[in-house]
C-alpha cells in the first residue's frame, strides 16, 4: 500500500502548517482512502553529523584491517579529557571507505537502530569505541552496507555540504525521525498510488488549493515528431497487436523520449533518495530513480533503456508459442501467448528480440548500466487485463504492474517523460529530445448521461444541481448541460472506473459524505414470506441440536484428491468420473470437489488429534457436489449483459447437483464422570444417538436399515453400520468407521460416524403441523416386558410389533436392555422394554393390562417368534 511523506505531499497541494500524520489520515479516510498503519521512526538518537578528524589503519591477526578513528561530533557530544577539555570521539570503523576529511553519520551511545540494536561503548581490537559511523542498512535507509555514509556522496550540494556541521542532528537532516502514513486503496481507484492522486483526494476533502502538475508538464512537452513537426522520431515504434484479449488491444499508447549526453556517474540528489526510500524503493542509480520517482509522483511507471543497445523499430506485441525470458531479477519465464512483449529488431529482423514483459518487468537486454549515455524513456498505456494476467501468470507483481493493471492515465504520457527528461537535464546533465514518437491509438471515451434525481433515488441523498455539477467537475469531468436536471459527464483520463450513472452516484456520496446518507429501515414485504424458509430452519434446529448434544461445529474446505479417497476406499478412477474437477486448484494434490462431508471432516479431525486433543466431536453442515458424466455442456454466457432464461436454464442444467449435507465424526471417550466414575469409549450407538436426536428435533420419521456384511459400503464397519431411512428413501448412513479408516487417518478404534442428505430427508417430510393427542387424567399402568428372540430380530422390528398389538392404550415404550449369553441361548438375544399404558377414557383394571400384555405376546411370538422370558 502507499506511504504518504508529508513533505512529498507539499509539493502538490497546500497543507496547513504542522498537520500531523494522525489528522492527514482522518482527512483521507472522510474520501475513502482508509489508513492502514501510521509507521513511527525505528531509529532514536542521539545521531549526529561527525567530522573524522583521523583514521590510523590497523592491520589484525585475522586479515582484517580496521580503523581508529577520532570523530568530531561537535562541542555537545565530544568526550572530555582528564584536564576538562572537549576532544573528539574515539570510534572503531571496519569499513573501507574511512578516511580522514569527510563528514560522516555518527550513532551515539543510547541510540537505538532498527532491530532494536542499541549503542553502547564497547571494547573491540583493543580500543574502547565510543560511537559508530553508520551505514544505510544500519539506519534503515536502504540496502547498501559496503560501507559507512559519506555525506559528500549523499547527495547533497556542494553549499549544503560546506554548511553541515559537528554535532548537527542527522536524524532530522535524513528524515529518520519522521513517520509514514500507510494508507488502503480500493482496486478501483488506481490514480491514488501516486502523490499526484493522493494530494487531488486531499483537496476534495479539506478544500486545499491543488494545482494537477501534469498540466503545465504536458504545456511544456514537444510535439511529437511527424508530419506535423517535419522531424524525425527518435525511434520507430510500431504497436501489432493480433491476439487482443476480449477484443481490446494491449497497448494503445506508447510514448518514446531519447535523453543524450548522460552522465553515467552523475548521483541521484539525497531529497530524491530519501523520498525513494520512505516509499519502500531501493536507490539504483539516477536514470532509474527518476523513473520510479516519476511514477510514485504522477502514477505513470516508465523504463529507461540504453538507446545505444536498441535497434528500431520497437514492436510491442503478443509473445509467440516457445518464447522464453530473463526478467531483470534473473529468473526465465516461459512466455504465453497473452503476454504483452516490448521488442527491437536487430539485423533488420522486426520485432526479434525481447526487451521485456510489457507494463511488468524488464528483460536482462538493453538496462541502463554504468556506461550508459544515451537514454530512451518509455512511457505507454497498456491493458488493464492483459498486465494483470501475466504478473499473475509468472508470479512477478511489480510496483509498475500494480499500476498498470488499475488503469493509469492514458494521457499522463508526455507529461511524465517531461518531468523525467527535466530530472535527467538538471541531475544529470543530459540533452533531452525535441522529436518524441507517440504512437497513440487511445479511444475517446463516451459521455454518461446522467440525471441528477439518480442521486437521490440510489444514495438518498438531497442535493441541488448545481452541487452535483461542483462536485462532478472538480473530480475532473466534463460536465455539459444541467438546465434541466440532466448532465452529458465526461470522465477524466485517470478515472477508468467511472462508465455508468451509478459511478457518478457514487462520487457524489463519496465526497458529500457517507455520514450523510440517511438511514432508513426497509419496510418488510407482507407476502408471507418472510423470515426462514422450512427447510432453513430445520437446518438450523439440526445445528442447534449437535451443538447441545455436545458436538462442535466445524468447516472444512470441500476439495479431496486420492489421499482422501484412499483412506476412505474409494474406487479413485470411478469417483473422479463423477466428480467435479477444480481448474485451478487451492491445492494440487485435491483438486476435485467432494461427494460426501465425512473425507473433509475426517482432516479437521486427524488434525485436532495430531495436537493433543483426544476427545473429538465434530459436526458440518455444507453442500456436496455431485457432477453428472452425462449433463450437457455449461454455455459461456456473455459478460455484460443480462442472460436470458433459456440461457440461465442451460446453464442451470450443466451444473453438478449440490444438496445439503450433515455428517458428523465421534472419537475418544463418549462419557468421562472422574476419579470415582467410569469411562466409556465412543462407539456406534452415539453416532446412532445423534442422529435419533436429529430425528426428533424436526419430527422426522427415521429407521436404521441394517444391510448385509457384503453389502457395507468400504469405509464402514460391516456389523456396526445402518443405512438411515425415511420411509423407503435412503438418506443417509451411520456407524463406526472401518478399522482400515482409522488406521490410515490415526482415529482411534471404533470411531463412530453419521452423514445424512438434508435434501432426501426434507423431501420426505410434508411440514404439516403434528396433531398433539390430548393428555389423559387417568393413571398409567407400567411394566417391563423381556423377550427372547433370534439375533437377526432387529430391536425397531420387536418394537413395532408391540406398538402394534398394544394399540391406543401404549403410551411409551423405551428398550432398556439389551442381553446375550448362555441363559438365553445361542444365536439368540434378549430385548427388554419399558412400556406405560394408559387410556383416555377410564382407569385401566387389571384384566385390561393382562388383555394387552397377552395381545402383545401373541403378536410378538407369532410375526417374530419371540418368547416372553420369566
Amino acid at each position: 500500500m502507499p506511504m504518504i511523506d508529508i513533505d512529498w505531499l507539499k509539493d502538490h497541494v497546500e497543507v496547513p502548517e504542522g498537520l500531523t500524520y494522525e489528522q492527514l489520515a482522518k482527512d483521507l479516510v472522510k474520501v475513502g482512502l482508509e489508513e492502514e498503519q501510521i509507521h513511527a521512526s525505528q531509529v532514536t538518537g542521539p545521531i549526529v553529523v561527525g567530522y573524522v578528524v583521523d583514521a590510523t589503519p590497523e592491520p589484525q591477526k585475522n586479515g582484517k584491517t580496521i580503523n581508529w578513528c577520532h570523530v568530531d561530533c561537535g562541542e555537545e557530544f565530544n568526550e572530555t579529557d582528564e584536564h576538562g577539555n572537549k576532544v573528539p570521539r574515539g570510534i572503531v570503523c571496519g569499513a573501507p571507505n574511512m578516511r580522514a576529511g569527510e563528514k560522516v553519520v555518527v550513532t551515539l551511545p543510547g541510540a537505538v537502530l532498527p532491530g532494536d540494536f542499541r549503542i553502547e561503548p564497547r571494547k573491540t581490537y583493543g580500543h574502547i569505541s565510543d560511537g559508530m559511523c553508520a551505514s544505510e542498512r544500519e539506519l534503515g535507509l536502504g540496502d547498501n552496507h559496503n560501507g559507512i555514509i559519506l555525506l559528500r556522496d549523499y547527495g547533497f550540494t556542494e553549499e549544503e555540504y560546506e554548511a553541515l556541521k559537528p554535532g548537527q542532528d542527522a536524524m532530522h537532516l535524513l528524515h529518520l525521525d519522521q513517520p509514514l502514513l500507510e494508507i488502503n486503496i480500493t482496486p478501483d481507484r488506481g490514480y491514488t498510488l501516486s502523490y499526484r492522486g493522493v494530494a487531488r483526494e486531499f483537496h476534495h476533502s479539506t478544500g486545499a488549493k491543488y494545482v494537477d502538475p501534469a498540466v503545465a508538464l504536458t504545456k511544456r512537452a514537444p510535439m511529437p515528431a511527424g508530419e506535423a513537426t517535419g522531424k524525425a522520431p527518435d525511434i520507430e515504434v510500431a504497436i501489432e497487436d493480433d491476439a487482443p484479449i476480449h477484443g481490446v488491444p494491449g497497448c494503445d499508447r506508447y510514448y518514446a523520449r531519447a535523453i543524450r549526453g548522460f552522465d553515467p556517474s552523475a548521483k541521484t540528489p539525497n531529497w530524491m533518495r530519501r523520498r525513494l526510500i520512505r516509499a519502500g524503493m531501493r536507490s539504483i542509480s539516477l536514470a532509474v530513480d527518476v523513473t520510479n520517482y516519476v511514477m510514485l509522483d504522477l502514477g505513470q511507471p516508465m523504463h529507461a533503456y540504453d538507446l545505444d543497445k536498441i535497434s528500431g523499430p520497437i514492436v510491442v506485441r503478443r509473445a509467440r508459442q516457445g518464447e522464453k525470458l530473463t526478467t531483470l531479477d534473473g529468473k526465465e519465464h516461459e512466455l504465453s501467448c497473452e503476454d504483452l512483449l516490448i521488442t527491437d529488431s536487430p539485423d533488420g529482423q522486426r520485432g526479434s528480440r525481447i526487451l521485456g514483459l510489457a507494463g511488468v518487468m524488464g528483460g536482462l537486454y538493453g538496462e541502463v548500466t554504468a556506461e550508459t549515455k544515451n537514454i530512451l524513456l518509455e512511457a505507454a498505456h497498456f491493458d488493464q487485463v492483459t498486465i494483470a494476467r501475466s504478473a499473475r501468470r509468472h508470479k512477478i507483481p511489480s510496483e509498475a504492474s500494480r499500476r498498470f493493471e488499475r488503469g493509469v492515465d492514458f494521457l499522463l504520457q508526455p507529461a511524465a517523460t517531461q518531468m523525467a527528461a527535466d530530472l535527467l537535464v538538471r541531475y544529470g546533465n543530459g540533452e533531452p529530445s525535441e522529436a518524441p514518437t507517440d504512437v497513440n491509438r487511445t479511444p475517446r471515451r463516451k459521455p454518461i448521461h446522467f440525471k441528477a434525481t439518480e442521486v437521490a433515488r440510489v444514495a438518498g441523498l438531497d442535493c441541488d444541481v448545481n452541487t452535483i455539477s461542483d462536485i462532478l467537475t472538480d473530480i475532473g469531468c466534463g460536465v455539459a448541460g444541467g438546465g434541466n436536471g440532466e448532465f452529458s459527464v465526461l470522465p477524466p483520463s485517470w478515472r477508468p472506473d467511472l462508465n455508468e450513472p451509478c459511478d457518478l452516484v457514487e462520487e457524489v456520496a463519496r465526497l458529500v459524505g457517507y455520514d450523510k446518507i440517511p438511514v432508513r429501515v426497509p419496510a418488510a414485504p407482507v407476502n408471507g414470506r418472510v423470515g426462514l424458509t422450512a427447510n432453513q430452519l430445520r437446518r438450523r434446529r439440526i445445528a442447534d441440536e449437535l451443538a447441545e448434544y455436545g458436538m462442535t461445529e466445524a468447516l472444512s474446505y470441500p476439495f479431496v484428491g486420492d489421499e482422501d479417497y484412499k483412506a476412505f476406499g474409494y474406487d479413485p478412477e470411478a469417483t473422479k468420473r463423477v466428480s467435479v474437477q477444480i481448474a485451478n486448484p487451492l491445492y494440487g494434490d485435491r483438486p476435485f470437489l467432494r461427494r460426501a462431508i465425512l473425507p473433509t471432516l475426517a482432516g479437521i479431525v486427524q488434525r485436532n488429534i495430531r495436537r493433543g486433543i483426544e476427545n473429538v466431536s465434530l459436526y458440518e453442515l455444507g453442500h456436496v457436489y455431485l457432477w453428472n458424466p452425462d449433463a450437457p455442456a455449461i454455455p459461456a454466457l456473455p459478460g455484460g449483459v443480462k442472460p436470458t432464461p433459456e440461457q440461465l436454464a442451460a446453464l442451470d442444467a450443466g451444473l453438478p447437483d449440490q444438496p445439503d449435507h450433515v455428517a458428523g465424526i465421534l472419537t475418544g471417550l463418549a462419557e468421562d464422570t472422574g476419579w470415582m466414575g467410569g469411562k466409556r469409549a465412543v462407539d456406534w450407538s452415539d453416532a446412532a444417538e445423534a442422529v435419533h436426536r436429529i430425528a426428533d428435533r424436526i419430527g422426522a420419521a427415521l429407521a436404521f436399515d441394517q444391510p448385509a456384511a457384503a453389502d457395507v459400503p468400504a469405509q464402514w464397519h460391516p456389523g456396526r453400520y445402518a443405512r438411515v431411512m425415511s420411509g423407503d428413501v435412503f438418506v443417509g448412513h451411520v456407524g463406526e468407521l472401518h478399522p482400515h479408516v482409522n488406521e490410515a487417518l490415526g482415529l482411534p478404534a471404533h470411531s463412530a460416524a453419521f452423514e445424512l442428505d438434508l435434501n432426501a430427508l426434507f423431501s420426505t417430510m410434508d411440514g404439516k403441523p403434528v396433531q398433539a393427542k390430548p393428555v389423559s387424567t387417568f393413571p398409567p399402568v407400567k411394566q417391563d416386558l423381556a423377550f427372547t428372540v433370534d439375533q437377526a430380530v432387529t430391536a425397531a422390528a420387536l418394537e413395532e410389533t408391540i406398538r402394534e398389538a398394544a394399540g391406543d392404550e401404549l403410551e411409551s415404550i423405551e428398550l432398556f436392555d439389551v442381553f446375550t449369553g448362555e441363559q438365553v441361548g445361542e444365536g439368540k438375544k434378549s430385548l427388554a422394554y419399558a412400556v406405560v399404558f394408559r387410556a383416555v377414557d377410564r382407569t385401566l383394571s387389571a384384566e385390561d393390562s393382562e388383555a394387552i400384555r397377552a395381545r402383545i405376546v401373541e403378536a410378538c411370538a407369532s410375526k417374530l417368534g419371540a418368547q416372553l422370558r420369566a
